[in-house]
């Protein structure tokens, strides 16, 4: 494992999926919420793929700005 991967994301349990997903095979997001400095991040149609391991700032900073974006445009 590389610092900012996990290349089997599927040896992590509790992944969530974006509200916002449907059943209709949209491009959706997977989050793994942990109590660690980390937040591991996956594409949900490649369950055994890699996950992105964002740190815990950087992960609330984009989540803030698309609820902006949301709210603003």
């Amino acid at each position: 494992m590389s610092e900012r991967t996990l290349p089997d994301a599927s040896m992590l349990h509790g992944w969530r999926k974006s509200s916002y997903s449907n059943d209709e095979g949209g491009s959706c997001l997977e989050v793994l919420d942990t109590d660690s400095a980390t937040i591991p991040v996956r594409d949900s149609k490649n369950p055994h793929g890699p996950a992105l391991l964002l740190p815990s700032p950087a992960w609330t900073s984009f989540i803030d700005s698309l609820k902006a974006s949301h709210y603003h445009g």
